[in-house]
């Protein structure tokens, strides 16, 4: 087995504060998953995926397709690789890993994949500064990621950081700043709110490539006031490029707009001296990521709002003093999943076989598909309020549009409920138990089910309009057969040869078809047009109830101005 991971040390080394009475992280993880959605570009095909696009672009773009342990090289297909396919069960094997080769020993095609990674390789370390005068935190960047999903306009950007020997405050401040899209406001002194002071990607050479601008209190207010959206910070703003924000003056074919809330869902693996001497306090704050308390701080919220506390957010089954990983617990809340375990312990530190590897590898996986989930469903919501934001009921070629975005929507949520959608993604206890309780915190079935109501109203909506202007056409054509009944009834009974025209002249002939052609499609267009209020004349003949006088009126309605 393996001792606490060390191969991922950042570069610049982390000192504790000494004196500290929690126990000291040896080795931390965290994982940052942000889901947007991807707007569509006008000049880019509707079938073109956004995952040739990336292709197309080559050295302009630094993503590079993922050729993963399961789509290449076979021999670096590992035990972790394969404990996390056996996880699962087959229906979301499909999803997270698609075909695979077919019978005949050759792959899928490209359409049969149902994801897509891209990673980029320039991005080393980020260094953090939580406070001003804070010293500052450097952590390593395991891997930069960008998820694509096979019909469903969604992206989620996966970035990975580690680092050992920090803090415990440490840690819990990474966690509460770190994952922020932008600041949610500013302190007095011009300093953003629950953001790092300080945020640097570095390249492989210890260069800065790029920092955050929180601090710019006027740029984030001025994109505010002009646009209505929030303005990406900086330094995620660079991390996403070629991908630039729908709203930003920036140009880019791949556009992406915020889906969820400001801050990144989370995850994080903390190894610690002794789990065990962790306050009741310290769990909580950490289930919650609600940052680091001062020395002399209690709970971070009434004792009484946290009284189901351990019930509801945490997953005890190996919280004992035994076993091959002892004192592991997980914290979920849902937008956070959390492992705190022992550091002395071979099981809980292994990269193959134990718990850092089924965090990396179940543990993302179960998270990725319930924040996924999530994100599609609520760019389903979206696309509905935008399709009814463009319709005009009194421009026709605007109706037929919003009827097109309905249906799209429509069957595109039918295959997302066949293709992306699951209660049971496992039967192996622990990952079941973290993806229920991933999916009941983040509300997953009643979402579902608003999103399924709101797309049925409208599909049922559009039944109905299409069956009202059936029964209206019906009802034109019945009136327009009924009184032309009388005229097919009178000519018969006088007799085809009403005019006895048979032997005369070509064009006598032609000119009496042309007078009567005429005719007859102006009474027949005029019955069209005069079609409703005949209907409801009609309906007056049938009233029994109707006097004569009634039925005059109903007659005489037929050319009155105004009468509808």
């Amino acid at each position: 087995m393996l001792n606490p991971p060390t191969a991922d040390t950042p570069a610049e080394a982390n000192e504790l504060p000494t004196g500290t009475a929690t126990p000291a992280v040896r080795h931390f993880r965290q994982a940052l998953l942000w889901p947007l959605r991807l707007m569509p570009a006008p000049h880019v095909g509707h079938h073109h995926a956004p995952w040739h696009v990336l292709r197309e672009m080559g050295d302009a773009s630094p993503w590079r397709e993922e050729v993963d342990e399961y789509t290449g090289d076979s021999s670096r297909f590992h035990e972790r690789h394969y404990n996390e396919f056996v996880s699962f069960l087959p229906y979301v094997q499909r999803f997270l890993y698609g075909e695979g080769r077919s019978r005949g020993g050759g792959t899928t095609g490209d359409g049969d994949s149902p994801m897509r990674i891209f990673r980029r390789h320039d991005v080393a370390a980020v260094r953090l500064v939580s406070k001003p005068g804070d010293a500052p935190v450097t952590l390593d960047v395991i891997h930069c990621d960008l998820y694509f999903f096979f019909d469903i306009d969604v992206v989620m950007l996966n970035l990975e950081v580690g680092a050992d020997h920090l803090s415990l405050a440490q840690a819990q401040d990474i966690l509460y700043r770190f994952g922020r899209a932008y600041p949610s406001g500013w302190e007095a002194d011009g300093s953003a709110l629950h953001c790092m002071a300080s945020v640097e990607w570095l390249g492989a050479d210890g260069r800065v490539l790029t920092s955050s601008d929180a601090q710019q209190r006027e740029a984030f207010l001025s994109h505010v006031a002009q646009h209505r959206a929030p303005r990406i910070a900086a330094h995620w703003a660079y991390l996403m490029q070629p991908l630039v924000s729908d709203h930003s003056e920036d140009a880019g074919v791949l556009r992406y707009r915020q889906i969820e809330y400001y801050r990144m869902p989370v995850m994080a693996y903390l190894s610690l001296d002794d789990p065990r001497r962790l306050t009741r306090d310290d769990f909580v704050r950490l289930a919650l990521v609600t940052g680091a308390g001062s020395s002399d701080a209690h709970l971070p919220y009434a004792e009484h709002h946290l009284a189901d506390f351990e019930h509801k957010y945490c997953y005890d089954r190996f919280w004992v003093n035994a076993g091959a990983a002892p004192n592991t617990r997980y914290l979920c809340n849902g937008h956070a999943l959390i492992v705190v375990g022992d550091a002395r312990s071979e099981f809980f530190c292994c990269r193959d076989r134990g718990v850092l590897a089924q965090f990396r590898h179940q543990h993302f996986l179960l998270f990725l598909i319930a924040h996924f989930q999530k994100a599609s469903l609520l760019m389903f919501s979206d696309q509905l309020v935008e399709a009814l934001k463009r319709l005009d009921i009194r421009s026709t070629p605007s109706v037929k549009q919003f009827k097109r975005a309905i249906r799209a929507s429509f069957e595109r949520f039918l295959r997302f409920t066949h293709r992306y959608w699951f209660h049971e993604i496992s039967e192996q206890a622990q990952v079941r138990a973290l993806s229920h309780m991933c999916a009941t915190h983040l509300g997953l079935d009643p979402l579902y089910d608003e999103v399924k109501a709101r797309i049925a109203d409208m599909n049922t909506y559009l039944d109905a309009d299409s069956l009202r202007r059936q029964a209206a056409t019906v009802v034109r054509l019945t009136v327009v057969t009924l009184f032309g009944l009388i005229g097919t009834i009178t000519t018969g009974f006088l007799g085809m040869n009403l005019l006895a025209e048979a032997e005369a002249p070509l064009w006598r002939k032609a000119v009496w078809f042309g007078v009567v052609f005429v005719a007859t499609t102006w009474l027949t267009i005029y019955t069209m047009v005069k079609s409703q209020r005949l209907s409801d004349f009609i309906d007056a003949l049938s009233n029994d109830r109707l006097g004569f006088r009634g039925k005059l009126a109903a007659l005489a309605k037929v050319w009155r101005p105004g009468a509808d």
